[in-house]
């Protein structure tokens, strides 16, 4: 242990004389964060990723929030079972839950100054409706819109939204990370011809009514956010959170050691058992609603046989893996919604280590002696390199003879999305706290972001019922029916929650957790 905090302690002073101290003026209002990769672009309409996740949170407000609370250990948590106002002030859900009317909050300012009004929030849906990217997505999958018309200007500080069928989550949708407000009158400025959107410009730098906006992005290097001094709620205590790429993240954990960080994130279970033992460092833990899982593609030989994902998921040793990877910090995933969410259940879930029940299977499905497979996970990603080795050679068990893959972010999430790669690790998470929300999303054959390929038309069917359904004892009857039929076809191998934990200097304050497992630096203060 002695050896090992030496060896953390040289490499953060390494790195303290790399970097410029940022403690020297004004270190109560400046936060200096690290994490293992900047945002690949600041528009919320890119596909979402963790670290765009974060910058969403923190440079885009939404129409609607929930409220908070504390959880047992003191963090700030999301109230699923209250809806509050935010850019909206109020709003207004018809009686037969085919529309609701957001009565904007006048003097709401942008970090340019630009006062917000139906205008922003129109011009917001109309390029999103027409980049056909993320909110296009939310709209004509989860709401069902199949026009442009059903978004409607009421007056200045009124606009309505009207969809076809009724729905639960017309309210719960626009609390959504990837569904803030855009300051039209800010990117307009950068419009042109080739880009009427402004995508290039807001891939780079933010236009928004949120309490922070971007100063500086390098992509790979680092992000500047700075405080909107106008932001409705009162500027942010932290007037500056500079974010800094360290993809290793043993010097994420000595940097903060050395105090030359205030945050360390995405650090490794044995980084966090390590980090609690420091007297200058605190660590904040939520359980969260991850799922972190390896996705098998149904579409190609021999995961498009059940008995195949059947026999995978039997070779898995979870016990070992929770105590020797997670180190505890994990509990196992047992559905495809996450256990904190309403309607989840694990009633149905089979699977244990059991080598000669997954035998049984693979000869059922015709592979008596197993077969050859590939693994993909990203760099930068100490967890996922201990699970697949641990993975690598549980499979071979039963002859499934692993090749692993380790590849920059980019091309596995290339790979995967062209299903060119037979195995990958995702660790990712539903926003929505809603079972039908959450299988829409993973499960439902139409969703973009199925990369398993998992179809199943009666999955589809009750999925589609639930989402245009407002009998809620049906809905959750239904979901749970889902989650019996998807965890006994089991396009994934079902491994863990990791949780989400944050290790901070302990000069810092306010942790809090939202689902997209992102901070909010408006919250934290030193």
């Amino acid at each position: 242990m002695n050896s090992l905090r030496s060896t953390l302690s040289a490499a953060a002073l390494a790195l303290m004389a790399m970097s410029p101290s940022a403690h020297a003026q004004n270190a109560s209002e400046t936060l200096i964060v690290a994490g293992p990769r900047t945002p690949e672009s600041l528009d919320q309409e890119y596909p979402p990723t963790e670290a765009g996740h974060e910058a969403r949170r923190n440079i885009f407000e939404r129409l609607l929030v929930y409220a908070m609370k504390n959880d047992p250990n003191g963090a700030l948590v999301e109230d699923f079972t209250s809806i509050q106002g935010a850019l909206a002030e109020s709003y207004e859900i018809a009686p037969d839950n085919q529309s609701i009317t957001f009565h904007l909050r006048k003097g709401v300012k942008s970090a340019a100054g630009n006062e917000m009004t139906a205008d922003d929030v129109m011009w917001t849906f109309e390029r999103g409706w027409n980049m056909k990217a993320t909110f296009h997505w939310y709209m004509t999958q989860i709401l069902k819109i199949e026009s442009f018309d059903s978004f409607q200007k009421i007056d200045d500080y009124t606009v309505k939204v009207t969809i076809p069928h009724p729905s639960l989550l017309l309210a719960r949708l626009w609390i959504n990370n990837d569904l803030g407000i855009i300051d039209s009158k800010e990117a307009k400025k950068h419009i042109t011809k080739e880009d009427p959107w402004a995508a290039r410009f807001l891939s780079t730098d933010s236009a928004s009514f949120a309490p922070y906006h971007i100063a500086k992005f390098s992509p790979g290097q680092e992000v500047i956010y700075e405080a909107n001094p106008y932001y409705y709620r009162g500027a942010a205590k932290l007037k500056k959170v500079i974010f800094r790429e360290m993809p290793t993240s043993s010097n994420r954990l000595a940097a903060l050691q050395a105090g030359s960080i205030d945050v360390a994130e995405w650090l490794t279970p044995r980084e966090i058992a390590l980090a609690k033992k420091v007297p200058s460092i605190k660590v904040w833990e939520v359980f969260g609603n991850y799922t972190h899982r390896l996705e098998m593609n149904n579409a190609v030989a021999p995961f498009d046989k059940v008995e195949v994902r059947q026999a995978m998921n039997y070779l898995v040793p979870r016990p070992d893996i929770e105590t020797s990877v997670y180190m505890g910090t994990a509990r196992p995933t047992k559905s495809p919604v996450s256990e904190i969410y309403p309607a989840y259940t694990d009633d149905d879930f089979p699977y244990k280590d059991d080598v000669a029940k997954a035998k049984e299977l693979l000869a059922k499905a015709g592979f008596p002696s197993g077969f050859k497979t590939e693994l993909g996970y990203r760099t930068g990603e100490p967890l996922e390199e201990q699970m697949a080795v641990v993975l690598k050679t549980a499979f071979a068990r039963a002859g499934v003879e692993v090749t692993l893959l380790k590849l920059p972010a980019s091309s596995l999430v290339e790979r995967y999305s062209k299903g060119t790669m037979p195995m990958f690790f995702i660790r990712d998470m539903a926003i929505v706290p809603d079972a039908a929300y959450v299988t829409n999303l993973f499960i439902n054959s139409q969703s973009m972001v199925n990369f398993s390929h998992y179809k199943n038309a009666e999955v589809d069917a009750l999925i589609n019922k639930a989402l245009i359904s407002t009998d809620q004892a049906s809905r959750e009857e239904d979901m749970k029916k889902v989650q019996k039929i998807v965890v006994s076809e089991a396009p994934w191998v079902f491994l863990f929650n990791p949780g989400y934990q944050l290790a901070v200097g302990s000069k810092v304050n306010g942790f809090s957790w939202y689902t997209p497992n992102s901070n909010a630096w408006y919250d934290f203060s030193k």
